[in-house]
C-alpha cells in the first residue's frame, strides 16, 4: 500500500510539471526545463509578499514545534531551571524565630527527609560536623547539620525557604534586619581570644535563642537578604579556634560545598546549573596550595602564570574559562557570599556561557583556607 502511494504522488508531480513546462520540454528538453523553474524559484523569492509569507510560516511552524515539544517532554531541558517547580508552602516557625524549609533547630533528621526527601550530599564542614545537602536539581537548596543524636544543630540557605516570627524574609533590607532584631555581636570568643567581624556590610551575626544567626545582604540587590546561617551554641563551640583544623575531610567538603553554593545561586538567577568538572580540581588545587605555602594571594603565580597557562600546562581543553580566588574566610560560606558581594567574581558565578567548575581548598600554616574556583566551556 505505501509503494502504490509513492506510485500516485509521483505522478501527480509528473502531471504538474508537464501541465506548467510541457512546452518548454518539447522545445527545449531538460536543460530549458531547469532554466524555467530555476527562473520562477527566484521570481516568487524576490516577491516580499512571497517571502514575509515564507518567513511567517516559518516562525509559525518553529512556534509550534517548541509548544508541542514542551507539551511532550516538560520540563526536561536539562540544565534550565524552574523557579516554580515544586516550591513548599512555607510556615509561620513553630517554637524558634527563625525555620528554613520548615525545619527548625532541633527537628529530628527523620522530620527533615519527611520534608525534603533524601539527602544529596555529606559533607564535612568546619564545625568537625556534616553538612547534609538537600535539594531537587538545586531548587528548594539548604544544608543542615546534625548532632550525634540526629536533632538539627545548624541550617543554611541561599534560595527563599526563610519564614520568621518576626517578619524578617528574602525580601529585608539589612536597615530593616538591623531595626528589627537587637543589636549584632561584634565579635565571637574562642578560648581566650574574641575574634572581631569584619565591618563591611555584608553580613550580621546575632545571638537569638543561644544560636548564632548569620545574615548575609546582597550589595548588589540594595542590601535585601541573600542567605542565612543558624549554628546551635553547642555547635559553634565545637569550633575551638577561628579556622578550624585542616584535613582532608574538610578540604574536600569546602570543595563540594562551593560548588553546590554557586548551583543554588545561579538557579536563584534563572541559569542553568554548572557540571563538575573534575580534570581541573587537580589544577585549581595546585594553585590554593602554591598560594598557602608561599604566602601570596593573586590570579597570577610566582613563574608568571595565569591561570589559563595553567590549564593549558595541564593540558585542560577549554573554549573560555574564569577563575575566583578567595582566602580568609572561615567556611565555605562566607566565602561564597563574600565572592557573590565582588562584582568580578560574581560574574563569573553567574555566567551564562560556563558550563562546569571545579574547586581546589588547601591551608595554610595557620590553617587559614585558600579557594581556587576554576569555570571552563569546553
Amino acid at each position: 500500500m505505501p509503494k502504490l502511494r509513492n506510485i500516485i504522488f509521483l505522478l501527480l508531480i509528473v502531471g504538474a510539471l508537464w501541465h506548467f513546462y510541457g512546452e518548454t520540454f518539447n522545445e527545449s528538453g531538460f536543460l530549458g526545463v531547469f532554466k524555467d523553474i530555476h527562473s520562477d524559484v527566484n521570481e516568487l523569492k524576490e516577491n516580499p509578499k512571497v517571502t514575509g509569507a515564507i518567513d511567517d510560516f516559518k516562525q509559525e511552524t518553529h512556534l509550534l514545534v517548541t509548544q508541542l515539544r514542551d507539551f511532550l517532554h516538560g520540563d526536561e531541558q536539562q540544565g534550565e531551571p524552574d523557579l516554580d517547580t515544586n516550591k513548599p508552602r512555607l510556615d509561620t516557625p513553630r517554637e524558634q524565630s527563625f525555620s528554613i524549609h520548615n525545619v527548625e533547630l532541633g527537628d529530628d533528621r527523620q522530620q527533615v527527609e519527611e520534608i525534603a526527601g533524601n539527602p544529596e550530599r555529606t559533607t564535612t564542614n568546619e564545625y568537625g560536623a556534616q553538612w547534609v545537602t538537600y535539594h531537587e536539581n538545586y531548587q528548594n537548596f539548604f544544608m543542615a547539620s546534625y548532632d550525634e543524636n540526629d536533632k538539627v544543630v545548624g541550617l543554611y540557605t541561599n534560595q527563599d525557604l526563610l519564614t520568621s516570627t518576626n517578619g524578617i524574609t528574602f525580601d529585608s533590607t539589612r536597615d530593616s534586619v538591623l531595626s528589627t532584631l537587637d543589636d549584632p555581636l561584634k565579635g565571637i570568643r574562642k578560648g581566650f581570644v574574641t575574634y572581631q567581624f569584619e565591618n563591611n556590610q555584608e553580613y550580621n551575626t546575632f545571638l537569638i535563642e543561644n544560636n548564632y544567626v548569620t545574615i548575609f545582604y546582597d550589595k548588589h540587590e540594595d542590601f535585601t537578604v541573600t542567605a542565612i546561617q543558624i549554628i546551635s551554641s553547642d555547635l559553634e563551640q565545637q569550633k575551638k579556634q577561628y579556622f578550624a583544623k585542616p584535613s582532608e575531610e574538610l578540604r574536600e567538603g569546602f570543595e563540594y560545598q562551593l560548588f553546590d553554593l554557586t548551583n543554588a545561586s545561579r538557579v536563584n538567577h534563572g541559569l542553568s546549573i554548572l557540571t563538575w568538572e573534575e580534570s581541573v580540581r587537580q589544577t585549581a588545587r595546585d594553585h590554593s596550595t602554591d598560594m598557602a605555602d608561599n604566602n601570596y594571594f593573586s590570579h597570577t603565580n610566582p613563574e608568571g602564570q595565569s591561570p589559563f597557562d595553567r590549564m593549558t600546562e595541564d593540558a585542560i581543553a577549554y573554549s573560555m574559562a574564569g577563575e575566583n580566588l578567595a582566602t580568609g574566610q572561615p567556611s565555605s560560606i562566607f566565602a561564597h557570599e563574600g565572592l557573590m558581594n565582588s562584582l568580578g567574581h560574581r560574574e563569573n558565578k553567574l555566567n551564562k556561557d560556563f558550563k562546569a567548575l571545579a574547586i581546589g581548598v588547601d591551608f595554610n600554616k595557620d590553617s587559614q583556607p585558600f579557594y581556587t574556583e576554576n569555570y571552563i566551556t569546553k
